[in-house]
């Protein structure tokens, strides 16, 4: 046996080794959770091939096993929920090449967010994801003001196993008062990978967008985004921030409005409401960025009422298109704008149809 085997196997016996598989028949473990249970258990046997010698023990595992994170996997190294040649390792011990491992680890639910009954427009469902139609409104996700009535809190009483999934399963955010779609993965496993493929640019998200002024033509945004610096609550274009690609073009102009097609190649916070008002087109109802109401000279009594009453930036998210992570299907769906939306882009054609 080499040096450098044996400080590996030195190391490893620091600590006691889980039950073995003929320890864990006699004393067998408690039944496999139900929905309602604290948490889920994933068991993998796999060896480490000759790749990945040198590397530590959580990074190989990361490479393997990438439906999970990193922070993860290492929570589970030191839990003893890993067993490598037998033994149990340190996250940071190197691997030669060839151990076998074994790891049967429970994934712990999160209770800190309470499941709440609330109505949520569920466009498709399996057991891999669900497909929201979020309404204007509704928060995603509990955060500062916001620690109850979220979707995060209503997607815990649709499926008591999301419990067990970062965030629920969210994959991509809507602002509060954005309407539309996003996907929600059921599994670890489907999260890791749509999460993937977002950072990929591999998911199609479009929005309609209805802006302020008259544009001449579509285009692109290429600019990066990163926090204002001195409004902690505003997002910037920074030529320090983060890159930010939104694409754009017109579907219908008004007299003095524009609905526009937007898609993300990345996705920034207020990705398409900073990047449309550093162009000098802010989003309808957007007070945070300049979208605030403007009266053409002449509107009729039905616009100026519509425009009055329309309380939230004018986004919707009406398309989304992915792979599907486990049937590698191409799947796509579109949704239609709300309520509040349609009456005011009627309101707009009626006025524009008074003035040809």
């Amino acid at each position: 046996m080499s040096e450098q085997k044996s400080r590996l196997l030195r190391a490893r016996r620091r600590r006691p080794a889980a039950p073995s598989a003929d320890q864990s028949i006699a004393n067998p473990p408690p039944a496999l959770p139900t929905p309602d249970a604290a948490g889920e258990f994933r068991s993998h046997v796999l060896e480490l091939g000759p790749d990945l010698a040198g590397l530590r023990l959580d990074q190989a595992l990361a490479r393997l096993l990438p439906q999970y994170s990193r922070a993860r996997l290492q929570g589970w190294i030191e839990a003893g929920a890993v067993q490598v040649d037998g033994l149990v390792p340190r996250g940071r011990d190197r691997v030669l090449g060839g151990e076998q491992v074994r790891i049967e680890a429970r994934i712990e639910a999160d209770l800190q967010v309470a499941a709440e009954s609330l109505p949520v427009d569920v466009l498709y469902s399996d057991r891999a994801l669900f497909v929201i139609n979020k309404s204007a409104g509704l928060v995603v996700h509990p955060g500062a003001g916001n620690v109850r009535h979220t979707l995060q809190n209503a997607l815990l009483a649709l499926d008591p196993r999301l419990s067990v999934v970062p965030r629920a399963g969210i994959v991509h955010r809507l602002d509060k008062d954005t309407s539309g779609l996003l996907v929600v993965a059921r599994t670890p496993e489907v999260q890791r990978a749509l999460v993937e493929a977002l950072a990929e640019r591999e998911i199609e998200r479009h929005y309609l967008a209805l802006c302020l002024g008259v544009m001449t033509a579509g285009g692109t945004v290429d600019e990066p985004i990163g926090r204002h610096r001195s409004q902690r609550t505003r997002m910037a274009v920074r030529s320090d921030g983060r890159d930010a690609v939104t694409h754009y073009r017109v579907v219908q102009r008004f007299r003095a409005h524009t609905l526009v097609r937007a898609e993300l190649e990345t996705g920034r916070t207020h990705q398409i409401r900073v990047h449309l008002a550093h162009i000098g087109f802010p989003l309808v109802g957007d007070p945070v960025y300049g979208g605030r109401r403007r009266l053409t000279a002449g509107s009729s009594p039905e616009l100026t009422a519509a425009l009055n009453g329309f309380r939230r930036q004018a986004l919707h998210a009406s398309r989304l298109a992915l792979t599907h992570p486990q049937t590698g299907k191409q799947m796509h769906w579109e949704a239609p704008v709300p309520e509040d939306f349609a009456h005011l882009l009627e309101a707009l054609r009626r006025d524009l149809e008074g003035r040809q």
